[in-house]
């Protein structure tokens, strides 16, 4: 089967809550980790090429036509024409399970699928395929061999080490480390194979019903779901971006990842190469504001309880991100077999960004949990706790620099953006023990006032430029789009001059000629080589400005510009190159799909203002 170089793009997300995978338009799954986000991928291609592991799909001499989500799901429809008829390909990972029914039943988390259903809809097809497993990021070849199941049908059995990938459907032939098959199908028929990931050392997982299984999760994508309530031109937008979110979110253990890749490159043939599959806790708290305005509050219970779990009892050593399941040790290394997406190398696993101090982090989470108290969630013990511990923490380390939002791998700063958020965090718990009645100790909210009023005073003399526009950092001449944040975040009003001159210099600064907005100027802090594209969180939170301030048509024309850089699938990656217009970095992006949703909701709520 020939394959074509693809980009970021051409790539669709199938999640079931746990593990994912990427498939593209052609039908090849170039990216599967299993069971868990931060599994080694046991198909690899994505960040070397076909020797890596895949599993390519599709109708023999034919070409797909069009594809799409079931509507409210994450279960993907590809049309396929053939020389003699048409097909429907249907992807999915089963994802019904819920956490009581983890809890009551160990062996549920010891199994993962992807079900893959060929339906020929007229004349007739040849179904084609070529699977290639390859554990471990596509270094380790494992043992196959052909067993029985309990039920007396034929498995195809992969096992390497701890893991075991266990295929069952119409017969593929070996051959030299490669299976591959063609089966006819005539209208009405169809077939199916699933691939089901369990421990080496158990038996063969029960096999799937795979109708079952489709009805079974799209229902339970759609009672998550419910209705979106947000204006008819952005519903696609916004509905799809909520789901993304729902799919990085893990079912068990609560957390939320950045993204389901490793490595996919901000700078192409560059260094850029991040791997994303853990929990920041600044992009889980930012995620869950934007669920919890869209009423999906046990979002909120599960991520505070993975947080109290994650963080234990020593937040004195709170790290910015940790495992799906609460792991601190996040070693970064490099994967020398992987060519890289693109030429990118190296392939990184891990993160080294784990052991930064980033002085945002713990604002980020107050204002978290300020934002769960405004749905009438209500604080728990350990919950309330658990904050006034990490605003201990913050006092602690109000003398300390950092590396900023952005993760710089320069010198340490003080970045304005980063003191704002710690401000942020003083103040809504002040906030919450005089407005709502939460019990501080004695002491505790006097000195939580004097420094989010010492903090105040600092950032209006030290982070604002000769010129009246905030800085990066104190002392420095750079703008950065982060700063977008502090009129969100309630420092300062959105026509605050200081805000203007902000904005102004964002615009004049960091905005491309396609009208897209970088993070910052690489000369500056950053600390690496090459350089970046436009940051589309960056360039939804300049849609989202724009609507506080008043300024609907400037966000209209934004917001607009930036949603034409998704897929066709309104999915979204990092960042976009809009000099060759592809995607870039690691997709599809938790930051991206949560800022999309606070700029649709700030455009409408300014847009029904003004109607008033």
């Amino acid at each position: 089967m020939e394959h074509r170089e693809h980009r970021i793009e051409d790539h669709a997300l199938l999640s079931d809550r746990r593990g994912s995978a990427l498939v593209t338009r052609e039908g090849r799954v170039d990216w599967l980790c299993m069971p868990r986000f931060d599994s080694p991928a046991a198909l690899c291609a994505l960040l070397g090429d076909d020797r890596n592991g895949h599993w390519t799909l599709g109708i023999r001499g034919g070409e797909a036509t069009s594809r799409r989500y079931h509507e409210g799901t994450m279960i993907l429809e590809t049309t396929w024409r053939g020389p003699d008829g048409t097909a429907q390909v249907i992807d999915m990972m089963p994802s019904d399970i819920t956490p009581e029914e983890s809890a009551e039943d160990p062996s549920a988390d010891e199994r993962a699928d992807l079900v893959r259903l060929v339906r020929c809809t007229e004349g007739s097809v040849e179904v084609e395929q070529e699977l290639r497993i390859r554990f471990e990021y596509g270094d380790v070849v494992p043992w196959v061999r052909r067993r029985e199941d309990s039920d007396g049908a034929s498995v195809i059995s992969a096992v390497a080490g701890a893991s075991a990938l266990a295929l069952r459907g119409p017969g593929l032939t070996a051959s030299d480390h490669v299976h591959t098959g063609r089966h006819m199908l005539h209208a009405g028929e169809e077939q199916a194979w699933t691939m089901t990931w369990h421990p080496s050392w158990t038996a063969l997982p029960r096999p799937v019903d795979p109708q079952d299984a489709i009805e079974r999760t799209a229902a339970a994508w759609r009672e998550w779901l419910g209705r979106v309530e947000v204006d008819d031109r952005y519903r696609p937008e916004v509905t799809r971006s909520l789901l993304v979110l729902h799919g990085l979110s893990d079912v068990i253990a609560g957390g939320i990842v950045a993204a389901p890749t490793a490595s996919l490159p901000e700078d192409f043939g560059g260094e850029r190469n991040w791997d994303y599959r853990y929990c920041w806790l600044r992009d889980a708290a930012l995620s869950l504001e934007a669920l919890l305005a869209h009423g999906h509050v046990e979002a909120a219970v599960g991520w505070r309880d993975w947080l109290l779990r994650a963080i234990a009892g020593d937040p004195e050593h709170m790290q910015i991100m940790y495992s799906i399941s609460g792991e601190r040790s996040l070693p970064e290394r490099e994967l020398a077999h992987l060519s890289g997406f693109a030429g990118s190398r190296p392939v990184r696993i891990g993160n080294g960004a784990a052991a930064q101090y980033q002085g945002d982090v713990v604002g980020e989470v107050l204002v978290g949990f300020a934002a769960m108290r405004e749905t009438g969630l209500e604080e728990t013990t350990w919950s309330w706790s658990l904050q006034r511990a990490l605003l201990e923490f913050a006092c602690t380390h109000l003398e300390t620099q950092d590396q900023g939002l952005w993760e710089m791998r320069g010198e340490p700063a003080f970045f304005t953006h980063s003191r704002v958020m710690m401000w942020a965090g003083f103040d809504r718990a002040v906030r919450g023990v005089e407005e709502l009645g939460l019990r501080a100790k004695d002491g505790e909210l006097e000195r939580w006032r004097a420094a989010r009023d010492r903090l105040r005073d600092e950032i209006l003399r030290e982070g604002v430029g000769p010129d009246g526009a905030f800085t990066q950092t104190y002392g420095s001449t750079e703008v950065d789009a982060s700063l977008l944040q502090l009129a969100r975040i309630g420092f300062v009003d959105p026509e605050d001059p200081r805000m203007v001159a902000t904005v102004r210099r964002i615009e004049d600064e960091l905005m491309t000629e396609g009208g897209l907005v970088l993070r910052y100027r690489t000369t500056g802090q950053d600390g690496l080589s090459g350089n970046e594209n436009p940051f589309l969180a960056c360039c939804f939170w300049l849609a989202e400005y724009y609507a506080r301030a008043g300024r609907t048509e400037d966000a209209r024309q934004m917001l607009d510009r930036v949603l034409a850089c998704g897929n066709d699938l309104m999915l979204f990656s990092e960042e976009y190159d809009d000099a060759h217009r592809r995607m870039a970095g690691n997709f599809p992006q938790a930051f991206s799909h949560l800022a999309l949703v606070r700029a649709v909701d700030a455009l409408c709520e300014a847009e029904g203002s003004a109607a008033r």
